[in-house]
């Protein structure tokens, strides 16, 4: 990473607002909108928000490791960069971009198949663990063809979202009038809204390759999933972008850890914008963190380099919390470390970030 950038950003507040004065305000909408009145993205902060810590002192905390793992790969830190549509607008090179950038910053990411690259073009930019999601817009043989390229491509596993039956309506879009360019582009959504557990069922039967289902929200799907040898379970509400009215992603993990029981990785994604976010989903369950728009806004700001100081900063973020909690690594971390506590105010999807009015340098 060049000095610049790290000298240009010092907190992620700054890249944030950076972001913002790089993108116009149909993308910047797109970025940080949500569904309807957008209250599951604002309860996905809020969820955050009433967490404390029960911090534990007199410990031996100067070596910290912060690493993770991901399907049984080390990576730097338990985050993952999470599939979004329509990268190729929001940065130069898009997938690929966002490929190096992780590779830079040494976490995994996952590509969306609402992409205007080649996904074999993307996995040549990546240096690191890969996932490749699609959303289903065609019959089994689609499906198939899929699963081939991303396994000859080498991706680490295969992800279907499950959440977006329904193509949600998202008003700052609508009300800016802004048609977006990969949405006219994705057809076939009736085999996405037909989409069940058979063919959850049938992908198990037919490919041996680590399937992800992103979009489970209670322990009921989490357990179906289960019971059909699913290997990730993707606990999320599409970031609030999808079913209005949801409840926030961290309410509903402890139910979903607690009927997964070990049979599968965790992943959960939802408002998460500090490395405390990070402590306080792996003290509740989570193996990776999904980050969003967080990673957007590195990517934005600064491409690739960007994504990595998003990331260099999680860093700090992530040893400060563990550190003075008591702990030199995410081992031994648990619920102990948690307790219920008031938000200091009203949640929002910058709330994590007070100080942005502060101009960047």
């Amino acid at each position: 990473m060049s000095a610049s950038v790290q000298d240009r950003f010092h907190t992620l507040h700054e890249i944030v607002a950076a972001a913002r004065q790089a993108l116009n305000r149909n993308l910047w909408d797109y970025v940080v909108g949500a569904t309807g009145t957008e209250t599951t993205m604002i309860r996905n902060r809020m969820a955050l928000d009433r967490i404390g810590f029960r911090p534990r002192v007199l410990r031996d905390v100067s070596s910290i490791d912060p690493s993770g793992l991901c399907f049984g790969r080390s990576v730097r830190l338990p985050v993952l960069l999470a599939p979004v549509g329509g990268l190729d607008q929001l940065g130069v090179g898009g997938g690929a971009t966002v490929a190096r950038g992780a590779g830079l910053a040494g976490v995994p990411f996952c590509l969306s198949s609402v992409t205007d690259l080649r996904l074999e073009d993307v996995a040549a930019a990546a240096s690191g663990p890969k996932i490749f999601q699609l959303y289903v817009r065609g019959d089994d043989a689609f499906v198939d063809e899929h699963v081939r390229r991303a396994v000859d491509a080498g991706y680490d596993a295969f992800c279907i979202t499950v959440d977006s039956a329904i193509y949600s309506r998202r008003e700052r879009d609508l009300s800016n009038r802004f048609t977006k360019p990969w949405r006219a582009r994705s057809g076939g959504m009736d085999y996405q809204a037909a989409l069940s557990w058979d063919n959850i069922r049938r992908f198990k039967d037919v490919h041996d390759v680590k399937l992800i289902l992103k979009g489970i929200a209670t322990a009921e799907d989490a357990s179906t999933a289960c019971a059909m040898g699913v290997e990730g379970i993707w606990v999320s509400n599409h970031g609030g972008r999808q079913l209005d009215h949801g409840v926030g992603a961290m309410d509903v993990l402890p139910e979903i850890v607690t009927a997964i029981a070990g049979r599968a990785q965790v992943i959960v994604d939802g408002g998460f914008s500090r490395g405390s976010d990070v402590v306080k989903a792996r003290a509740l369950g989570a193996d990776l963190i999904g980050l969003g728009r967080l990673y957007l806004y590195g990517f934005a700001a600064a491409g690739a380099e960007g994504i990595a100081r998003v990331i260099e900063l999680l860093d700090i973020e992530i040893c400060e919390t563990l550190g003075l909690l008591g702990l030199t690594s995410f081992a031994g971390l648990d619920a102990s470390y948690l307790r219920a506590a008031e938000p200091i105010g009203p949640a929002s999807i910058h709330s994590a970030f007070p100080l942005l009015e502060l101009q960047t340098r």
